[in-house]
């Protein structure tokens, strides 16, 4: 079965969706969050930062995601993406280039309050050092996201409760040298699928929230 998430498109919300427990995303749960990412040191020297926004939908905890626009240039063209970009020279630290990445993206302003740390960065293949910053927006239907039309065609939320779920999990086996050679996460959507980097940091983000129930395919090696 595939999860069904909230389509958010010109502000519109669809229906409501399973909850997760309140602790979720309470007050405890981000004070945890905040204590173990503290402990994550900043590389000396980032390429770009990215949102990892937290939300809730009518209720139910959920990652946004934003659906790249298939005008833009470049291989990631109509992906599903959390809000980010490169660093800037005017930007402060990498978490205001994620910050102003995701108010150029969604269209609004994020108050650096709502972000709890970053996760330990990711070198992806071409060398560049991404960092994923976590936020809690809050309710998402009273954040009146006005997404660049440039940029995002759409945006998308995952329930956090199915984001856990088999049928909305899986992984990709990469091989080199005709041999296996690791193992990548994948969430899916009606139509899209959470892949690559966004999905390596959903995945970390999860073991973040619910590290004795939350079981990733990052933690340990897969063998074929």
């Amino acid at each position: 079965m595939f999860l069904r998430p909230s389509l958010f498109s010109r502000g519109l919300c669809t229906k409501n969706l399973q909850h997760l427990p309140t602790e979720a995303l309470s007050y405890e749960t981000e004070k945890r969050c905040r204590q173990i990412l503290s402990k994550t040191p900043l590389p000396q020297k980032a390429s770009a930062g990215v949102l990892v926004t937290l939300c809730t939908v009518r209720g139910a905890p959920s990652f946004l995601y934003t659906l790249r626009s298939s005008k833009l240039k470049g291989r990631h063209k109509g992906d599903v993406s959390f809000p980010g970009g490169k660093c800037d020279a005017s930007d402060r630290d990498v978490i205001e280039t994620a910050l102003r990445e995701a108010r150029e993206e969604l269209g609004v302003a994020i108050s650096r309050n709502t972000v709890w740390g970053h996760m330990k960065p990711i070198t992806d293949w071409t060398g560049m050092v991404i960092v994923p910053v976590v936020a809690y927006i809050g309710c998402l239907e009273d954040l009146a996201a006005n997404p660049n039309p440039e940029e995002v065609e759409s945006l998308l939320t995952l329930p956090l409760s199915l984001a856990c779920t088999s049928s909305a999990r899986g992984y990709t086996c990469f091989r080199q040298h005709g041999r296996y050679s690791y193992t990548l996460p994948v969430f899916r959507l009606p139509g899209h699928k959470v892949w690559g980097l966004t999905a390596m940091m959903t995945d970390s983000a999860l073991s973040l929230l619910f590290p004795n129930s939350y079981s990733s395919i990052l933690s340990g090696p897969r063998k074929r």
